[in-house]
Formats: structure tokens, sequence, C-alpha cells
């Protein structure tokens, strides 16, 4: 039997079969029990932020300009200003 065979049979017996007798409600599992172990910080995040209609047509038409995705050219264009930030801060300091 190959293992796709073997999974899908697997998924159809646990789909028909009902488990939550198996559950101990006093006895809450954490990850560590089941083996999982969780990334600590997702590597990235969604933000919704609003921009002036002219300064996103900008963006866009950068983007478009060099074929990269216009939230491409957000993430590039806040990465190179705090760079220069960083950089003008420890000039002054």
């Amino acid at each position: 039997m190959s293992k796709k065979i073997k999974k899908a049979k697997e998924i159809k017996d646990y789909d028909g079969t009902d488990t939550s007798g198996m559950i101990d409600k006093r006895r809450k599992l954490s990850f560590d029990d089941i083996g999982l172990e969780l990334p600590p910080m997702a590597p990235t995040q969604v933000v919704s932020i609003r921009l002036p209609t002219e300064l996103l047509n900008e963006i866009r038409a950068l983007g478009s300009r060099d074929d990269v995705p216009y939230q491409a050219v957000i993430k590039i264009i806040l990465a190179e200003g705090i760079r220069q930030k960083k950089a003008k801060t420890k000039k002054s300091a």
C-alpha cells in the first residue's frame, strides 16, 4: 500500500471516529507534552497603515518601474530609512 493511500485511509478513519472521549479535560496538554515547539515569534507580521492616495500611487509607480510589488517597495524604503536614521544617530553621538 502506498504512503498516499495509507495516509488517506488514516485520515478517513480518524474523520469517522469520535475522539472527544480520549480528551481528559482535567489535564490540559502543553505543546511539550505532544512534542511540538512553536517558533518564538513569526518572521513577519501583518500591519495595516493608511497612506495618502498620492503617496501610495507613487510607491506603486516605483514598483511598476522596477517590476517589484509595491509592498516590497514599502519594505525596502522603510529598511533604508531605518539604516540611515541609525547611521545619523551614531554620527551625532
